[in-house]
Protein backbone atom coordinates (compact mmCIF):
# COMPACT_ATOMS: atom_id res chain seq x y z
CA UNK A 1 0.00 0.00 0.00
CA UNK A 2 1.26 3.49 -1.00
CA UNK A 3 0.14 7.12 0.49
CA UNK A 4 -0.27 10.28 -1.57
CA UNK A 5 -0.21 13.48 -0.40
CA UNK A 6 -2.02 16.17 -1.69
CA UNK A 7 -4.96 15.65 -3.42
CA UNK A 8 -4.80 19.05 -6.01
CA UNK A 9 -3.99 18.29 -9.35
CA UNK A 10 -0.51 16.41 -9.37
CA UNK A 11 -1.80 13.97 -6.51
CA UNK A 12 -5.17 13.60 -8.36
CA UNK A 13 -2.97 12.36 -11.18
CA UNK A 14 -0.40 10.43 -9.06
CA UNK A 15 -3.71 8.31 -7.59
CA UNK A 16 -4.97 8.35 -11.09
CA UNK A 17 -1.75 6.30 -12.46
CA UNK A 18 -1.42 4.06 -9.35
CA UNK A 19 -5.40 2.89 -9.94
CA UNK A 20 -4.57 2.53 -13.71
CA UNK A 21 -1.87 0.20 -12.74
CA UNK A 22 -3.40 -1.12 -10.00
CA UNK A 23 -1.51 -0.45 -6.99
CA UNK A 24 -3.26 0.04 -3.98
CA UNK A 25 -2.96 3.82 -1.94
CA UNK A 26 -4.16 5.49 0.49
CA UNK A 27 -4.70 9.82 -0.09
CA UNK A 28 -4.11 12.37 2.45
CA UNK A 29 -5.52 15.79 2.14
CA UNK A 30 -5.76 18.72 4.40
CA UNK A 31 -8.96 20.18 2.86
CA UNK A 32 -12.39 18.45 2.80
CA UNK A 33 -12.35 18.39 -0.57
CA UNK A 34 -10.01 17.73 -3.85
CA UNK A 35 -8.29 20.70 -6.15
CA UNK A 36 -5.70 21.79 -3.65
CA UNK A 37 -4.68 25.70 -4.57
CA UNK A 38 -7.24 25.84 -7.42
CA UNK A 39 -10.33 25.62 -4.37
CA UNK A 40 -10.39 29.32 -3.23
CA UNK A 41 -12.54 27.81 -0.44
CA UNK A 42 -9.40 25.42 0.79
CA UNK A 43 -8.04 27.96 3.92
CA UNK A 44 -4.51 26.74 2.46
CA UNK A 45 -5.26 28.17 -0.97
CA UNK A 46 -3.21 31.41 -2.41
CA UNK A 47 -5.68 31.55 -5.12
CA UNK A 48 -7.38 34.88 -5.50
CA UNK A 49 -10.56 36.53 -7.10
CA UNK A 50 -9.41 37.81 -10.75
CA UNK A 51 -6.49 34.54 -10.95
CA UNK A 52 -6.67 32.94 -14.32
CA UNK A 53 -5.30 29.89 -15.57
CA UNK A 54 -1.60 31.38 -17.01
CA UNK A 55 -0.95 28.91 -19.64
CA UNK A 56 -3.96 27.75 -22.29
CA UNK A 57 -6.11 24.84 -21.45
CA UNK A 58 -5.03 22.77 -24.52
CA UNK A 59 -1.74 23.30 -23.34
CA UNK A 60 -2.24 21.97 -20.07
CA UNK A 61 -4.94 19.81 -19.31
CA UNK A 62 -4.91 15.95 -18.94
CA UNK A 63 -4.85 14.33 -22.34
CA UNK A 64 -7.61 11.57 -21.36
CA UNK A 65 -9.74 13.90 -19.70
CA UNK A 66 -9.86 17.15 -22.22
CA UNK A 67 -11.60 20.43 -20.60
CA UNK A 68 -15.37 20.73 -22.18
CA UNK A 69 -15.29 22.82 -25.07
CA UNK A 70 -17.30 25.91 -23.52
CA UNK A 71 -14.35 26.39 -21.12
CA UNK A 72 -12.40 29.57 -21.73
CA UNK A 73 -9.22 29.36 -23.47
CA UNK A 74 -7.54 30.94 -20.24
CA UNK A 75 -10.39 29.49 -17.82
CA UNK A 76 -10.95 31.15 -14.26
CA UNK A 77 -9.93 29.42 -11.25
CA UNK A 78 -14.18 28.77 -10.77
CA UNK A 79 -13.60 26.38 -13.83
CA UNK A 80 -10.29 24.91 -13.08
CA UNK A 81 -11.85 23.82 -9.31
CA UNK A 82 -15.08 22.29 -11.17
CA UNK A 83 -12.54 20.69 -13.68
CA UNK A 84 -10.08 18.86 -11.17
CA UNK A 85 -13.62 18.15 -9.02
CA UNK A 86 -14.86 16.48 -12.19
CA UNK A 87 -11.80 14.55 -13.30
CA UNK A 88 -12.02 13.02 -9.68
CA UNK A 89 -15.28 11.71 -9.86
CA UNK A 90 -14.97 10.44 -13.17
CA UNK A 91 -11.82 8.30 -12.17
CA UNK A 92 -13.69 7.55 -8.99
CA UNK A 93 -11.12 8.61 -6.60
CA UNK A 94 -12.46 10.47 -3.60
CA UNK A 95 -13.31 7.41 -1.77
CA UNK A 96 -9.22 7.30 -1.69
CA UNK A 97 -9.01 9.71 0.35
CA UNK A 98 -9.24 10.91 3.41
CA UNK A 99 -10.08 14.11 3.97
CA UNK A 100 -9.44 16.86 6.61
CA UNK A 101 -6.20 14.94 7.20
CA UNK A 102 -2.64 16.33 8.00
CA UNK A 103 -0.13 14.79 7.30
CA UNK A 104 2.72 15.43 10.63
CA UNK A 105 5.81 13.37 10.01
CA UNK A 106 7.21 10.29 7.71
CA UNK A 107 9.69 8.16 9.14
CA UNK A 108 11.57 6.05 7.64
CA UNK A 109 11.42 2.39 8.40
CA UNK A 110 13.72 -0.06 7.45
CA UNK A 111 10.69 -1.79 5.15
CA UNK A 112 8.55 1.27 3.88
CA UNK A 113 7.60 4.36 5.97
CA UNK A 114 5.56 5.49 9.01
CA UNK A 115 3.00 7.95 8.43
CA UNK A 116 1.84 9.72 11.49
CA UNK A 117 -1.53 11.99 10.44
CA UNK A 118 -3.82 13.56 12.34
CA UNK A 119 -7.70 13.77 11.48
CA UNK A 120 -10.34 15.87 13.65
CA UNK A 121 -8.00 15.64 16.38
CA UNK A 122 -7.24 11.67 16.32
CA UNK A 123 -3.85 10.53 16.02
CA UNK A 124 -2.96 7.66 13.73
CA UNK A 125 -0.07 6.30 12.95
CA UNK A 126 0.41 3.74 9.78
CA UNK A 127 3.53 1.79 7.64
CA UNK A 128 3.15 2.07 3.64
CA UNK A 129 5.41 0.57 1.23
CA UNK A 130 6.51 4.14 -0.10
CA UNK A 131 5.33 7.24 -0.40
CA UNK A 132 4.30 9.90 -2.59
CA UNK A 133 4.16 13.25 -2.10
CA UNK A 134 2.35 15.92 -4.12
CA UNK A 135 1.62 18.34 -1.52
CA UNK A 136 2.59 21.57 -4.44
CA UNK A 137 5.03 24.09 -4.49
CA UNK A 138 3.12 27.32 -3.85
CA UNK A 139 2.25 26.81 -0.49
CA UNK A 140 4.88 28.56 1.51
CA UNK A 141 5.39 32.22 0.52
CA UNK A 142 8.98 34.01 0.36
CA UNK A 143 8.84 37.16 2.39
CA UNK A 144 12.40 38.50 1.94
CA UNK A 145 13.06 41.09 4.66
CA UNK A 146 12.29 44.91 4.18
CA UNK A 147 15.63 47.70 4.20
CA UNK A 148 13.75 49.23 7.16
CA UNK A 149 10.40 49.93 9.10
CA UNK A 150 7.24 50.34 7.06
CA UNK A 151 4.50 51.85 9.16
CA UNK A 152 1.34 51.21 6.50
CA UNK A 153 0.54 47.86 5.52
CA UNK A 154 2.06 44.54 4.64
CA UNK A 155 1.06 41.75 2.78
CA UNK A 156 2.69 38.79 0.51
CA UNK A 157 0.42 38.03 -2.44
CA UNK A 158 -0.46 34.63 -0.72
CA UNK A 159 -2.75 36.26 1.80
CA UNK A 160 -4.67 38.64 -1.63
CA UNK A 161 -8.00 37.81 -2.31
CA UNK A 162 -10.21 40.70 -3.85
CA UNK A 163 -9.20 43.86 -5.35
CA UNK A 164 -11.32 45.61 -3.15
CA UNK A 165 -8.57 45.67 -0.58
CA UNK A 166 -6.65 48.47 -2.51
CA UNK A 167 -9.48 51.29 -2.32
CA UNK A 168 -7.90 54.42 -2.40
CA UNK A 169 -4.74 53.76 -1.12
CA UNK A 170 -1.33 54.20 -2.24
CA UNK A 171 0.04 50.80 -3.63
CA UNK A 172 3.48 49.49 -3.69
CA UNK A 173 4.11 46.08 -5.59
CA UNK A 174 6.98 44.47 -5.21
CA UNK A 175 7.89 41.73 -8.05
CA UNK A 176 7.21 41.64 -11.69
CA UNK A 177 5.85 37.90 -12.26
CA UNK A 178 2.68 36.53 -13.46
CA UNK A 179 0.59 37.10 -10.10
CA UNK A 180 2.66 40.52 -9.59
CA UNK A 181 1.06 41.57 -12.95
CA UNK A 182 -2.27 40.25 -12.38
CA UNK A 183 -2.68 42.09 -8.89
CA UNK A 184 -1.41 45.38 -10.38
CA UNK A 185 -3.98 45.13 -12.72
CA UNK A 186 -6.10 44.58 -10.06
CA UNK A 187 -5.03 47.22 -8.17
CA UNK A 188 -5.71 49.66 -10.60
CA UNK A 189 -9.22 50.15 -10.76
CA UNK A 190 -9.61 50.51 -7.29
CA UNK A 191 -6.13 52.23 -5.66
CA UNK A 192 -5.08 55.72 -5.50
CA UNK A 193 -1.92 55.25 -7.31
CA UNK A 194 -0.19 51.83 -8.17
CA UNK A 195 3.58 51.66 -8.57
CA UNK A 196 5.73 48.06 -9.33
CA UNK A 197 9.43 47.70 -7.79
CA UNK A 198 11.24 45.62 -10.49
CA UNK A 199 14.61 44.40 -9.26
CA UNK A 200 15.39 42.94 -12.70
CA UNK A 201 14.15 42.76 -16.07
CA UNK A 202 11.39 39.94 -17.49
CA UNK A 203 10.16 39.24 -21.06
CA UNK A 204 6.60 40.01 -21.92
CA UNK A 205 4.55 37.99 -23.87
CA UNK A 206 1.10 38.95 -25.03
CA UNK A 207 -2.40 35.87 -24.02
CA UNK A 208 -3.44 36.14 -27.35
CA UNK A 209 -1.49 36.05 -30.86
CA UNK A 210 -3.86 36.19 -34.08
CA UNK A 211 -6.66 35.32 -31.97
CA UNK A 212 -4.92 31.93 -30.36
CA UNK A 213 -3.41 31.63 -27.24
CA UNK A 214 0.02 32.49 -27.48
CA UNK A 215 1.21 29.05 -25.77
CA UNK A 216 0.18 27.01 -28.51
CA UNK A 217 2.41 28.42 -31.32
CA UNK A 218 5.32 26.60 -29.74
CA UNK A 219 5.75 23.63 -31.40
CA UNK A 220 4.97 25.30 -34.61
CA UNK A 221 8.37 24.70 -36.07
CA UNK A 222 11.63 23.27 -34.64
CA UNK A 223 14.77 25.77 -34.06
CA UNK A 224 18.26 24.94 -32.53
CA UNK A 225 17.96 26.78 -29.43
CA UNK A 226 20.05 30.17 -30.19
CA UNK A 227 17.91 30.41 -33.23
CA UNK A 228 14.75 29.91 -31.49
CA UNK A 229 16.26 32.11 -28.30
CA UNK A 230 16.87 34.99 -31.77
CA UNK A 231 13.67 34.75 -33.45
CA UNK A 232 11.15 34.47 -30.76
CA UNK A 233 12.92 37.37 -29.29
CA UNK A 234 12.56 39.20 -32.40
CA UNK A 235 8.71 38.58 -32.59
CA UNK A 236 8.17 39.37 -28.74
CA UNK A 237 10.27 42.73 -29.62
CA UNK A 238 7.67 43.69 -32.67
CA UNK A 239 5.05 42.49 -30.81
CA UNK A 240 4.85 44.44 -27.54
CA UNK A 241 8.58 46.52 -28.09
CA UNK A 242 11.34 46.83 -24.81
CA UNK A 243 10.89 46.69 -21.22
CA UNK A 244 12.88 50.08 -21.30
CA UNK A 245 9.87 51.65 -23.46
CA UNK A 246 7.12 50.99 -20.57
CA UNK A 247 9.66 51.94 -17.71
CA UNK A 248 10.72 48.63 -16.41
CA UNK A 249 14.42 47.29 -16.81
CA UNK A 250 15.13 45.51 -19.52
CA UNK A 251 16.18 41.60 -19.13
CA UNK A 252 20.37 41.00 -19.32
CA UNK A 253 19.63 37.31 -20.11
CA UNK A 254 18.11 35.58 -23.43
CA UNK A 255 14.31 34.53 -23.43
CA UNK A 256 13.41 31.32 -22.15
CA UNK A 257 16.31 31.67 -19.43
CA UNK A 258 13.49 32.84 -16.80
CA UNK A 259 9.98 32.11 -17.49
CA UNK A 260 8.49 34.52 -19.39
CA UNK A 261 5.37 37.01 -17.77
CA UNK A 262 2.17 36.16 -19.85
CA UNK A 263 -0.14 39.34 -19.01
CA UNK A 264 -1.43 41.42 -22.14
CA UNK A 265 -2.91 44.51 -19.60
CA UNK A 266 0.10 45.23 -17.37
CA UNK A 267 2.08 46.93 -20.10
CA UNK A 268 -1.21 48.94 -21.11
CA UNK A 269 -1.40 50.24 -17.98
CA UNK A 270 2.61 51.14 -17.90
CA UNK A 271 1.75 53.00 -21.16
CA UNK A 272 -0.71 54.81 -19.94
CA UNK A 273 0.89 55.62 -16.97
CA UNK A 274 -1.71 53.82 -14.57
CA UNK A 275 0.73 51.71 -12.86
CA UNK A 276 4.35 53.20 -12.52
CA UNK A 277 7.27 51.38 -12.83
CA UNK A 278 9.95 51.45 -9.64
CA UNK A 279 13.24 50.39 -9.34
CA UNK A 280 14.59 48.14 -6.28
CA UNK A 281 13.88 49.16 -2.66
CA UNK A 282 16.94 50.03 -1.08
CA UNK A 283 15.51 51.89 2.35
CA UNK A 284 12.39 52.16 4.16
CA UNK A 285 11.46 54.51 6.91
CA UNK A 286 7.80 55.07 8.13
CA UNK A 287 5.49 55.09 5.06
CA UNK A 288 8.31 56.55 2.90
CA UNK A 289 10.37 54.01 0.11
CA UNK A 290 13.83 55.23 -1.30
CA UNK A 291 13.99 53.01 -4.44
CA UNK A 292 18.00 52.22 -6.05
CA UNK A 293 17.58 55.18 -8.09
CA UNK A 294 17.27 57.47 -5.59
CA UNK A 295 13.61 58.21 -5.88
CA UNK A 296 10.97 58.68 -3.14
CA UNK A 297 7.03 57.81 -2.42
CA UNK A 298 4.77 57.35 0.23
CA UNK A 299 2.65 54.23 0.37
CA UNK A 300 -0.29 52.64 2.53
CA UNK A 301 0.22 49.57 1.34
CA UNK A 302 3.56 47.38 0.15
CA UNK A 303 2.55 43.92 -1.19
CA UNK A 304 5.36 41.47 -1.97
CA UNK A 305 4.44 39.17 -5.05
CA UNK A 306 7.59 37.58 -4.55
CA UNK A 307 6.88 34.11 -4.90
CA UNK A 308 7.17 30.75 -2.72
CA UNK A 309 9.93 28.49 -1.31
CA UNK A 310 9.54 24.66 -1.15
CA UNK A 311 8.12 23.32 1.99
CA UNK A 312 7.32 19.87 3.13
CA UNK A 313 7.38 20.51 7.10
CA UNK A 314 6.81 16.67 7.81
CA UNK A 315 9.79 15.08 6.44
CA UNK A 316 13.45 15.78 7.55
CA UNK A 317 15.28 17.47 4.79
CA UNK A 318 18.19 15.04 5.02
CA UNK A 319 15.48 12.68 3.77
CA UNK A 320 15.20 14.41 0.67
CA UNK A 321 18.80 14.68 -0.63
CA UNK A 322 18.33 18.06 -0.49
CA UNK A 323 21.23 20.14 0.29
CA UNK A 324 21.23 22.83 2.81
CA UNK A 325 21.48 26.05 0.51
CA UNK A 326 20.43 24.49 -2.23
CA UNK A 327 17.44 25.37 -3.76
CA UNK A 328 15.65 21.93 -4.10
CA UNK A 329 15.89 18.64 -3.64
CA UNK A 330 18.60 16.74 -5.71
CA UNK A 331 16.75 14.16 -7.67
CA UNK A 332 16.42 12.06 -10.98
CA UNK A 333 13.95 13.96 -13.02
CA UNK A 334 13.13 15.98 -9.95
CA UNK A 335 11.46 12.93 -8.39
CA UNK A 336 13.81 9.87 -7.98
CA UNK A 337 15.40 9.88 -4.50
CA UNK A 338 19.01 8.50 -5.86
CA UNK A 339 18.98 5.72 -2.54
CA UNK A 340 15.62 5.34 -2.02
CA UNK A 341 12.82 3.22 -4.20
CA UNK A 342 9.69 3.74 -2.05
CA UNK A 343 9.87 8.23 -2.05
CA UNK A 344 9.06 9.73 -4.75
CA UNK A 345 8.43 14.01 -5.56
CA UNK A 346 5.73 14.70 -7.56
CA UNK A 347 5.05 17.70 -9.29
CA UNK A 348 8.30 19.46 -8.06
CA UNK A 349 8.74 20.63 -11.64
CA UNK A 350 8.22 23.83 -13.50
CA UNK A 351 8.85 24.59 -17.21
CA UNK A 352 6.67 26.97 -19.63
CA UNK A 353 4.42 24.64 -21.32
CA UNK A 354 4.87 21.32 -19.32
CA UNK A 355 1.10 21.62 -18.07
CA UNK A 356 -1.16 18.84 -16.46
CA UNK A 357 -0.35 16.34 -18.86
CA UNK A 358 3.38 16.54 -18.43
CA UNK A 359 3.02 16.02 -14.54
CA UNK A 360 0.67 12.93 -14.78
CA UNK A 361 3.48 11.27 -17.20
CA UNK A 362 5.46 11.41 -14.28
CA UNK A 363 2.74 9.86 -12.03
CA UNK A 364 3.05 7.35 -14.98
CA UNK A 365 6.75 6.71 -14.81
CA UNK A 366 6.79 6.31 -10.94
CA UNK A 367 3.92 3.43 -11.25
CA UNK A 368 5.72 2.00 -13.88
CA UNK A 369 8.89 1.66 -11.42
CA UNK A 370 6.65 0.35 -8.57
CA UNK A 371 5.36 -2.27 -10.56
CA UNK A 372 8.90 -3.11 -12.08
CA UNK A 373 9.95 -3.47 -8.63
CA UNK A 374 7.24 -5.43 -7.58
CA UNK A 375 8.10 -7.91 -10.59
CA UNK A 376 11.77 -7.40 -9.15
CA UNK A 377 12.62 -7.12 -12.90
CA UNK A 378 16.17 -6.51 -14.49
CA UNK A 379 13.96 -2.91 -16.51
CA UNK A 380 13.67 -1.51 -12.41
CA UNK A 381 17.54 -2.89 -11.85
CA UNK A 382 18.52 -0.87 -14.72
CA UNK A 383 16.27 2.01 -13.43
CA UNK A 384 17.40 1.91 -10.15
CA UNK A 385 21.23 1.91 -10.94
CA UNK A 386 20.55 5.35 -13.49
CA UNK A 387 18.33 7.50 -10.88
CA UNK A 388 21.43 6.92 -8.26
CA UNK A 389 24.06 7.75 -11.48
CA UNK A 390 22.05 10.72 -12.82
CA UNK A 391 20.46 12.35 -9.45
CA UNK A 392 20.51 16.20 -9.52
CA UNK A 393 21.44 16.60 -13.25
CA UNK A 394 18.58 18.77 -14.67
CA UNK A 395 17.30 18.80 -17.72
CA UNK A 396 17.22 22.30 -18.99
CA UNK A 397 17.55 21.73 -23.21
CA UNK A 398 20.90 23.57 -23.15
CA UNK A 399 19.66 27.10 -21.35
CA UNK A 400 21.32 28.66 -19.17
CA UNK A 401 18.28 29.74 -16.60
CA UNK A 402 19.27 32.53 -13.75
CA UNK A 403 21.21 31.31 -10.51
CA UNK A 404 17.52 31.54 -8.57
CA UNK A 405 16.10 29.61 -6.14
CA UNK A 406 12.90 29.74 -7.68
CA UNK A 407 14.98 28.52 -10.73
CA UNK A 408 16.38 25.35 -8.84
CA UNK A 409 13.56 22.92 -10.26
CA UNK A 410 13.07 25.08 -13.53
CA UNK A 411 13.39 22.30 -16.87
CA UNK A 412 13.14 22.55 -20.62
CA UNK A 413 9.74 20.98 -21.55
CA UNK A 414 11.00 19.31 -24.43
CA UNK A 415 14.07 17.96 -23.25
CA UNK A 416 12.23 16.39 -20.07
CA UNK A 417 9.09 15.27 -21.78
CA UNK A 418 10.99 13.44 -24.00
CA UNK A 419 13.13 11.96 -21.38
CA UNK A 420 9.86 10.84 -19.42
CA UNK A 421 8.76 9.15 -22.50
CA UNK A 422 11.86 7.26 -23.09
CA UNK A 423 11.75 5.86 -19.74
CA UNK A 424 8.19 5.01 -19.56
CA UNK A 425 8.54 3.03 -23.07
CA UNK A 426 11.63 1.25 -21.51
CA UNK A 427 9.37 0.25 -18.22
CA UNK A 428 6.28 -0.55 -19.73
CA UNK A 429 8.48 -3.25 -20.99
CA UNK A 430 7.14 -6.78 -19.72
CA UNK A 431 4.03 -5.78 -18.22
CA UNK A 432 2.03 -6.63 -21.06
CA UNK A 433 -2.00 -5.55 -21.04
CA UNK A 434 -1.54 -5.84 -16.81
CA UNK A 435 -2.44 -2.03 -16.50
CA UNK A 436 -5.67 -2.45 -18.05
CA UNK A 437 -6.67 -5.29 -16.33
CA UNK A 438 -5.15 -4.29 -12.88
CA UNK A 439 -7.67 -1.40 -12.70
CA UNK A 440 -9.82 -3.86 -11.22
CA UNK A 441 -7.67 -4.87 -8.31
CA UNK A 442 -8.31 -1.35 -6.88
CA UNK A 443 -11.92 -1.28 -7.18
Amino acid sequence: MYAIIGAGPMGLCSARQLQKHGIPFVGFELHGDVGGLWDIDNPHSTMYDSAHLISSKSTTEFSEFPMDADVAPYPHHTEMRRYFRDYARHFDLHRHYRFNTRVLKLERLEHGWKVISEQEGRRREERFDGVLIANGTLHQPNRPALPGHFDGELMHSADYRSPSLFEGKRVLLVGCGNSACDIAVDAVHRARSVDLSVRRGYYFLPKFLLGRPTDTFGGAVKLPRRLKQLVDGLLVRVLVGKPSQYGLPDPDYRLYESHPVMNSLVLHHLGHGDIRARRDISAIDGKQVTFSDGERAEYDLILQATGYKLDYPFIARAELNWPERAGAPNLYLNIFHPEYDDLFMMGMVEASGLGWQGRAEQAELVALYIRQQQARSAQAASFRALKAERAGKRLDGGYAYLELERMAYYVHKDTYRSQVKQHIAELRQGLGNAPELAVQATQ
